[in-house]
């Protein structure tokens, strides 16, 4: 994932500043800026067909999808990452038009470059998030879908599925696993 780094300190303001005008996508931690590399033909392809998918699920509720360009928040840690797709329903949300601080579901569809810091750090720093309600991991390779799903005590709850119908109880979506890899070309 870290393709570049800053020597210096950015802070919040001037991050989002800066990709107003960037011709390349940074995830900002604690006043550091890392560019983003671009995706696969797998990883693009599940992701709109998830975003597909969840945006005809949710359309008229009050929820919004959005998908690769939207930044998340986690202010309490100071960091900015964008997930592949995330969805909020958090009427708080419209305030904010280049972030969004509350949503319920984030999903991240997998890479090389990226998969031990999506399981690991930026996990856990979507955990702050108190309006997170799941955390998804798709495999562009193989028919896998991980939902990390929060329970009632706070512990998070993994729910796999790799033949089954796929369920995202945060914004109550279901689907049939094929849906997601619907045009893939899966590596078996």
């Amino acid at each position: 994932m870290v393709i570049s780094q800053s020597e210096y300190y950015i802070s919040p303001e001037e991050y989002l500043e800066g990709e107003k005008v960037s011709e390349i996508k940074h995830e900002y931690i604690d006043g550091q800026v890392y560019a983003m590399a671009g995706a696969s033909d797998a990883h693009v392809t599940v992701s709109m067909n998830v975003s597909m998918l969840l945006r005809n699920h949710l359309r008229g509720s009050g929820c919004r999808v959005y998908m690769l360009d939207m930044k998340a928040q986690i202010d309490v840690i100071n960091r900015y990452f964008y997930p592949d797709m995330m969805v909020t329903c958090d009427t708080r949300d419209k305030e904010f038009e280049y972030f969004k601080c509350h949503p319920c579901l984030i999903i991240e569809v997998l890479s090389e470059s990226t998969e031990s810091f999506d399981r690991g750090k930026k996990f856990a720093s979507y955990r702050h998030l108190e309006s997170l309600q799941e955390y998804v991991l798709i495999s562009p390779d193989q028919m896998s879908v991980e939902c990390f799903r929060r329970n009632q005590e706070g512990n998070w709850v993994l729910y796999l599925y790799e033949e089954e119908e796929v369920h995202l109880a945060s914004v109550d979506f279901r689907c049939a696993i094929a849906e997601i890899y619907e045009d893939v070309l899966l590596v078996s």
